[in-house]
């Protein structure tokens, strides 16, 4: 069955209705069509479902409740994930319903933190084949594997390699916990519809020698695939995309730092694609920066950048904040002096040998640290740039846990009022340093983010709300802005615009409790500001699309699927 008949039709008479062919445990089997104990009388009787169903025909409040209680009942995350991921895997469109009403309560279930855990004991809690499986032995038959599924207008991939998962690194074939994650959120904030969306794991091996030497690991049991076979793999798999999905968005998820950066860098110009981990952190990142500077009533320009770890986030919060203060009216050169980045060297030098090529841009000359006081001229450290540069703003990609001390905070004070600190590492036992110490040590005065959620936090008397750099409110939005104009190519402009737009959805009571990002309870509304904002740049950038921009919002709010029941009918 196709994902047109999937969606609503209207009949003569003006009412949306759902065609299906399927009957009996087939109709019940298809967790896209399937409405459990929600089918009407009619529906039974019509499509051979009498028996198979306890008699009273729910409503869907009544089932909200019924798997809501569920949820409760479970003594901790991961067995609420399960609960979670059963549901999606018997009724998609209950399973949606349920995390919209509780979004703030679920998204960290579904996704960071829990999925981390996921992830890691994933061929161990193996419940129900989902997307598609690539390896190096199957790659040429994907045309193959495309003919088994369901859905003929895939619209949305999220694809891994599963090497840089979270910031727990090499999980092999676990890795697809991500990528279903991933779409699940594409879906409650962006409303793709799930029948369009498509998770892929490359497993191409691993060098996790735990995972390797688990009996029931599920994955290919051999080394990674290094160098030019890995290259090769990639090249044909990007080739099948555009072949087998012409129309599709391609997103790049969790791969190494380097290998995130060279397909990206390779392919974004072969087909629609991003990569979340760079574009989407460095825009979520720019956008609570933003948001920061309207507490410090500073502007982005006067601002010194100090980003703790340079991985494939770090790299891509590096490029946005550039790219944001080219966007303020600042030259490259004088771009570039306001960044400093750090990696487990310390900080980047341009004299370093064996530098990545991705960190080469932002690398500092030897001419710009003479002068300072440091023990090691090649091995400078945080609080050693800290003492010597005037950093303002401190962000921290490293997931390396209590890196944020409290003498680091003591020394962004003395460069500012009101230094901005954001540990962003995820999950969240490799957050840098938890908010409430931040905000003791700093008396309250630390603009604060974390990449993972955070309870608020009491500090003499008053209520500070932890906003949480949750790439949710970026990736949806520009994935959904790309299919529906079409776009062949995602600039760096367009994350630009992401990050705008999403600052501008903070509002004032925000900012009031030092909140530098929206609640996840407003993602929906937040996603649709953000696309809208999006597809006028693709728009502009690609204005052959004929997409009028006074029909934009229209536009993005009639292509998002609500999870409601339907009437079906039989065809």
């Amino acid at each position: 069955m196709t994902i047109e008949k999937y969606h609503k039709w209207t009949d003569t008479e003006g009412n949306n209705f759902v065609p299906v062919h399927l009957e009996g445990k087939e109709l019940l089997a298809n967790y896209t069509l399937n409405k459990g104990t929600a089918f009407t009388k009619q529906e039974r009787k019509e499509f051979g479902l009498e028996g198979l169903l306890p008699p009273h025909p729910s409503t869907m409040e009544e089932q909200l409740d019924r798997v809501y209680e569920g949820f409760t009942k479970k003594d901790n995350p991961i067995e609420k994930y399960l609960h979670l991921r059963g549901l999606q895997d018997r009724n998609e469109t209950l399973f949606y319903a349920l995390v919209a009403r509780h979004v703030e309560e679920m998204i960290p279930i579904i996704y960071t933190p829990t999925v981390g855990q996921a992830c890691q004991e994933y061929s161990h809690r193996y419940q129900r084949a989902r997307g598609l499986y690539i390896t190096p032995a199957n790659v040429d038959s994907m045309h193959e594997m495309v003919h088994h599924f369901a859905s003929g207008n895939i619209k949305i991939i999220v694809a891994t390699d599963n090497q840089g998962i979270l910031g727990l690194g090499d999980l092999g074939v676990g890795g697809m916990g991500i990528p279903l994650g991933k779409l699940s959120l594409y879906t409650l904030a962006s409303g793709i519809h799930p029948a369009s969306c498509l998770p892929i794991t490359l497993d191409v091996g691993t060098d996790n020698e735990e995972i390797l030497n688990d009996p029931l690991y599920l994955g290919i049991r051999q080394r990674r695939l290094t160098g030019e076979p890995y290259a090769t793999f990639i090249e044909k798999f990007v080739a099948n995309v555009k072949k087998l999905f012409p129309h599709a968005v391609l997103q790049w998820e969790d791969f190494s730092k380097q290998n995130a950066f060279t397909n990206l860098d390779t392919y974004r110009s072969a087909l629609s694609s991003f990569n979340d981990d760079i574009q989407g952190t460095g825009a979520v990142t720019l956008a609570g920066i933003i948001g920061a500077m309207r507490i410090k009533k500073e502007k982005l320009t006067d601002q010194k950048f100090a980003i703790f770890g340079v991985g494939a986030g770090g790299g891509g919060v590096t490029r946005q904040i550039y790219a944001g203060l080219m966007k303020e009216g600042l030259d490259s050169r004088a771009a570039l002096e306001r960044i400093f980045i750090l990696d487990s060297k310390g900080v980047v030098l341009e004299n370093r040998e064996g530098v990545d090529d991705y960190k080469k841009p932002f690398a500092i000359a030897g001419s710009a640290i003479q002068g300072w006081k440091v023990s090691n001229p090649t091995r400078i450290t945080l609080q050693e740039l800290l003492e010597n540069e005037k950093i303002t703003v401190l962000i921290g990609t490293s997931t390396q846990p209590g890196t944020f001390t409290e003498d680091i905070v003591q020394c962004m004070m003395k460069n500012s009022a009101r230094p901005v600190i954001f540990p962003l590492s995820n999950p969240t036992s490799k957050c840098e340093a938890v908010p409430k110490d931040i905000y003791h040590w700093s008396k309250g005065k630390a603009i604060i983010a974390t990449g993972s959620p955070f309870g608020e936090v009491e500090y003499e008397g008053k209520s500070y709300r932890v906003g949480q750099g949750n790439n949710v409110f970026i990736f949806p939005a520009v994935g959904l802005a790309a299919i529906i104009g079409k776009a062949s190519f995602l600039s760096d402009d367009v994350f630009t615009t992401s990050a705008n737009a999403m600052a501008s959805c903070v509002t004032e009571s925000d900012l009031e409790s030092n909140a530098v990002y929206p609640r996840i309870s407003d993602l929906r509304e937040v996603t649709i500001k953000v696309a809208s904002e999006c597809l006028k740049e693709i728009v502009k950038q690609e204005p052959e699309s004929g997409i009028k921009e006074e029909n934009i919002p229209h536009l993005v709010q009639s292509s998002m699927w609500k999870p409601e029941y339907l009437p079906y009918k039989k065809v």
